[in-house]
């Protein structure tokens, strides 16, 4: 990642665009490929299993959203701290590598 300095603006554009697809897809490969259930998805989220559900059958958190292979990275990191609960990542990791789309469009 580079150094360059976090400005809100950047964090506010991906918890409003990326966050919510990013999510439904950590959410998909947890149960998907990670094989926890829905209840305990939920459980380990803080959301009821009826979001899990809308969520795995892409009612909830989809957009046209392309991920890169560095955020499919760290989703699948973000869904491996969920499932053993250590994680090395953060919203800024994300929101970094996000950057680099916005900076090209």
């Amino acid at each position: 990642m580079n150094n360059e300095p976090c400005l809100l603006i950047h964090c506010d554009t991906l918890v409003r665009t990326m966050l919510p697809s990013l999510r439904a897809e950590m959410v998909s490969r947890l149960v998907s490929e990670r094989g926890l259930s829905q209840s305990e998805a939920a459980r380990r989220l803080g959301v009821t299993r009826a979001a899990i559900s809308q969520y795995v059958s892409r009612k909830r958190g989809v957009s046209e959203v392309q991920f890169s292979s560095e955020i499919s990275a760290i989703i699948d990191r973000w869904a491996l701290a969920v499932d053993t609960g250590e994680s090395d990542i953060n919203l800024c990791d994300v929101c970094k590598c996000a950057k680099k789309k916005f900076d090209r469009i």
